[in-house]
């Protein structure tokens, strides 16, 4: 899922990857918002409530949401900083950002629960989450060469709506690339939507026990190249007669 990058990298790949940090994604936003009613893994919202807030003279809300826009941004400047001084076709240079993703919704589980609805603790844990977001979507960007999108919508269904007009007009001029190209939007768009299902009945049976579940959801991205390189191997030497 990360071994592979560049030209080395096809369409599976792709695909595993979405599903897996789509579902994280819609996950950590439909539990974000519903404990914290802030959208933790997109900016397009807090923009037009920073312009709101602007122009209705809430300053000190305009601050935070600002704070937050911040915050995403910086996370995907840490994220493609460190992977790119390490080097986008090493397949470790995406472990340190996916581990610090984990142990930023580590936290918000495990200190959630002393969590109380006050502004300061809200821009806290909702500021934290939209970092860890910002650090996903630029990671998934550099690894998938700007072909996946996990936080969020938008330009998912602009370019599905792009890709199904193409193929209604070319009718049985159909190309694999193209059919894949829906295929992969139509899981990124599923999936985020499957995420945010999952999300919000975890959190409303678990409270914020359920975010351990897309911290499980990241080491199994984490670990998925091992264990498949394993699983690879044991079935090589089960298949390879003993002399």
């Amino acid at each position: 899922m990360l071994r592979h990058t560049g030209q080395r990298r096809g369409f599976v790949h792709n695909l595993r990857l979405a599903i897996l940090l789509c579902l994280n994604a819609g996950f950590i936003n439909a539990a974000g918002f519903i404990v914290f009613a802030v959208l933790t893994t997109n900016v397009t919202g807090h923009a037009a409530l920073l312009a709101v807030n602007l122009t209705t003279g809430q300053f000190h809300s305009a601050s935070v949401v600002a704070l937050w826009l911040l915050l995403f941004l910086a996370g995907a400047f840490t994220s493609s900083l460190y992977i790119g001084k390490v080097g986008r076709d090493k397949p470790f240079a995406y472990t340190a950002p996916i581990i610090a993703i984990i142990v930023i919704v580590l936290a918000v589980a495990f200190f959630g629960h002393d969590y109380k609805h006050t502004l300061p603790k809200t821009e806290i844990f909702a500021g934290s989450l939209l970092f860890a977001m910002g650090m996903q979507n630029a990671l998934v960007s550099m690894v998938s060469g700007s072909v996946v999108r996990t936080t969020h919508l938008t330009g998912m269904f602009t370019d599905l709506g792009i890709d199904l007009s193409n193929a209604f007009l070319s009718r049985k001029k159909l190309n694999p690339v193209g059919n894949r190209r829906i295929i992969l939007r139509l899981c990124i768009i599923t999936f985020f939507l499957l995420g945010g299902l999952i999300g919000g009945f975890s959190f409303l049976y678990l409270s914020f026990s359920a975010f351990y579940i897309p911290a499980g959801l990241l080491l199994v991205v984490l670990f998925y190249d091992y264990f498949r390189m394993r699983v690879i191997l044991i079935r090589h030497r089960l298949r390879t007669p003993a002399n």
